[in-house]
């Protein structure tokens, strides 16, 4: 079997996990028996599984995905690096740059600074592209380059045909470079640079994601999952607090608490729907805080 083919099967295999165990045993695998290339991650699609659990929950996992993907990254880069001296040894010239849809010039990888990993940029990376000959729109098309490329190791002529593909299809949406069209841009910027949402960058840099669907996503629609329970809490919170001026709470042992079991709770109720729905019954544990709520 392949090693390509290998990873596969470990990916599928973590991808199918349901408990945190599991995904331990497997990134440990994949972090000590795999050395990887750009080719076979691109094959195995490893990458952006491994990648979409940096932001897990668990620690453990989370922390050995950052590992696994900072290793892969590293064997990537130094691959190339090796690759790019043979062939330089071996001409006596400079190897040639297969020229992509806009203007770059390879620059060497910048080293992390004070203990912290570089943050890959247009610049950073020599790109200015050029592929519309409107400068605005090639400005927009490289502020995308920025969000995508932050912390990926895909190589940049795939980074700007994504960029470029994105630029495109919010122009198409607005026919001009508008305030919206700007704005537009903008808040895609904003979301892909969201360091606890690495999936969304991966996602369309693989191509999994296409530039067309992604550049007419809301922002609630490209939050992580984490961030969208952690919002759905914040919002329950401050629901429990604006009842706080209504009329005191009662006590009652009819309600039995999720966390502690026990009975002593209080309660109030109010109309959060429409006239013709139910109300709403807030409850609170006096045992433990716990707070639900249910119509």
């Amino acid at each position: 079997m392949s090693d390509a083919a290998e990873l596969k099967k470990h990916v599928k295999q973590l991808q199918n996990s349901s408990t945190n165990e599991e995904r331990v045993a497997i990134l440990k695998i994949l972090k000590k028996d795999f050395q990887v290339t750009e080719a076979i991650l691109r094959e195995s699609k490893a990458g952006l599984a491994v990648g979409k659990l940096r932001s897990h929950e668990a620690k453990e996992v989370a922390d050995l995905a950052k590992e696994i993907v900072k290793k892969w990254k590293n064997e990537v880069d130094k691959a190339k690096g090796v690759s790019s001296g043979t062939k330089t040894a071996a001409s006596g010239k400079a190897p040639a740059v297969r020229k992509p849809s806009a203007s770059v010039t390879p620059v060497p990888t910048t080293p992390a600074i004070n203990g912290k990993p570089n943050v890959r940029t247009a610049k950073g990376d020599g790109i200015k592209i050029s592929a519309t000959g409107d400068n605005t729109r090639d400005r927009c098309a490289e502020l995308i380059y920025d969000g995508l490329a932050c912390d990926s190791g895909a190589p940049s002529d795939q980074i700007i045909s994504r960029a470029t593909g994105v630029e495109k299809a919010v122009f198409s949406q607005y026919g001009s470079t508008t305030a919206e069209y700007k704005g537009k841009i903008r808040s895609l910027f904003v979301n892909l640079k969201d360091k606890g949402n690495p999936s969304l960058r991966e996602s369309i840099v693989s191509g999994e994601l296409s530039p067309e669907k992604f550049s007419k996503m809301t922002s609630e629609q490209m939050m992580s999952e984490e961030r969208r329970a952690a919002d759905q809490k914040i919002k329950e919170e401050n629901m429990f607090k604006s009842l706080g001026a209504g009329e005191p709470e009662a006590e009652t042992e009819g309600f039995q608490c999720g966390r502690c079991k026990q009975r002593k709770c209080r309660y109030r109720q109010a109309q959060t729907r429409s006239a013709d729905e139910p109300m709403t019954t807030f409850v609170t544990c006096v045992n433990c805080g716990n707070r639900w709520k249910f119509s």
